[in-house]
């Protein structure tokens, strides 16, 4: 969050207020699969998502990267359609489209003129239940998701280091493994890895279609159910928890790795959000994040950054909307001549000063309005409205509760962001990662890796 986001302008302030009114409809078709719609009548255009409830946390070690793999390969054909043309109609139709995998979910998504939505479920809904999985095409697609790797992850020295933090953070559970997969998996992955997970996950009793946009819900709910209505449920494999076992004890890792400047990352295990209105933490972690960063006059820019000069940059922020645990990160950059020891010591007392002496009410208010103020911003994207929608129901949490987790948000006290910061940022739930950077020598950093395209 940047502070020109308090300076949206009123119109448009009014008229997202009205969209984020706008209620979310929901209907199941036979087969279990559900539809949720939001109409939003700003434009003539659609946002469609179909949410897979399978992400790499359901993968099984030694196939590590399988749900982004297949992502890729959902592009590559179907009994009636060739490798590719799935997104050429889709341009042709003058929308466009792509794919995401997460630990929780994989999402394919597409947004476009309301008269082509009609389009974009039918091919979704083919690919469902028709994809073409050759061997050829595997063996090519494989070698370009290694590359990715390679690019996004071994080529990018904070990659590594985020990659090592997880893998230390959570001993038994699956987030502990990184979305694109360990590289000795996928040398090791085989087509018919990706066949059985398309088998056991692509179903529609397992997916979510969500639609924002210039359309009725009736008219969205009869288009879902010609084309995916067809599609037998079938029954999903059993779900096992795989908890992490009780925290005894701060970790640390190191990574050696070509850099310029060492990094460090502070992770600390933290409930997620299960019961939207009963829950506390959650909200006051989003709060303490806040106070810590996202603005300028956020306390670790001011102190750290600014202040006593010991960081090029500081940062915070919590992640507890998922199917697995939370996590709070506090991370950053060391300015020249300091060391990380220093910035995780400055860190540490910007944390325990909250837990000394609390937030102001005048600091926790500023903050409320500026997350507030983000949230109305995020509202002028159909795509976002539909990611959030998405993300929600995904997780397990009611899709339409947007409206009271942002008034869970602004009924945070700080003595509940002192609480949080007291009693779970302790050294039992954190882990430390710290960068070691070696010479670059002839070798330039590598850029960072862009959405990759199908």
């Amino acid at each position: 969050m940047t502070s020109w986001m308090l300076r949206v302008p009123v119109a448009l302030v009014l008229a997202l207020n009205l969209t984020a009114h706008a209620k979310v409809e929901e209907h199941v078709l036979p087969n279990g699969m559900k539809i949720l719609v939001k109409e939003d009548r700003r434009a003539p255009v659609v946002a469609s998502m179909v949410w897979y409830r399978a992400g790499s946390m359901d993968e099984l070690n030694g196939t590590t990267g399988v749900a982004h793999v297949l992502e890729h390969m959902m592009f590559k054909g179907t009994r009636d359609l060739p490798p590719g043309e799935f997104s050429r109609l889709i341009a042709r139709a003058g929308g466009r489209d792509n794919a995401f995998t997460t630990k929780d979910a994989t999402v394919y998504h597409q947004q476009l003129h309301k008269s082509q939505l009609g389009l974009a479920l039918r091919l979704e809904a083919d690919r469902m239940a028709h994809l073409v999985l050759s061997a050829d095409d595997f063996s090519r697609e494989i070698k370009v998701v290694m590359e990715e790797r390679r690019l996004r992850t071994e080529d990018q020295s904070k990659g590594l280091l985020y990659e090592a933090h997880s893998a230390a953070a959570h001993e038994a559970h699956p987030y502990r493994w990184p979305v694109v997969g360990w590289m000795n998996d996928l040398e090791n992955m085989r087509v018919d890895d990706a066949r059985d997970w398309y088998t056991k996950w692509y179903e529609p009793n397992n997916a979510t279609l969500v639609v924002v946009g210039d359309v009725t819900p009736a008219e969205v709910f009869a288009e879902a159910e010609k084309y995916f209505g067809p599609i037998p449920a079938r029954t999903l494999p059993a779900r096992r928890p795989q908890l992490d076992p009780p925290p005894r004890g701060i970790k640390r890792v190191r990574v050696k790795a070509p850099a310029e400047l060492p990094y460090l990352v502070m992770g600390w295990r933290a409930p997620g959000l299960r019961d939207v209105e009963k829950d506390w933490q959650p909200y006051a972690l989003e709060m303490l994040a806040a106070v810590l960063d996202g603005s300028d006059a956020a306390r670790l820019d001011r102190e750290v950054v600014r202040g006593s000069r010991l960081a090029l940059q500081a940062g915070a922020s919590y992640d507890g909307v998922n199917r697995g645990p939370g996590m709070f990160v506090m991370d950053g950059t060391p300015a020249p001549g300091k060391t990380v020891e220093e910035l995780e010591q400055a860190l540490r007392e910007q944390l325990q000063r909250i837990v000394e002496q609390g937030v102001s009410d005048a600091e926790l208010s500023r903050v409320k309005a500026q997350v507030t103020a983000y949230q109305v911003f995020q509202l002028d994207s159909m795509f976002s409205q539909a990611r959030q929608i998405g993300m929600l129901d995904n997780a397990g949490l009611p899709y339409d509760s947007l409206e009271l987790q942002a008034r869970k948000l602004k009924e945070v006290t700080s003595a509940q962001v002192q609480e949080v910061a007291r009693t779970l940022l302790t050294d039992d739930n954190l882990t430390v990662a710290v960068l070691d950077p070696e010479p670059l020598g002839e070798r330039k950093p590598a850029p960072a890796a862009p959405e990759h395209r199908h």
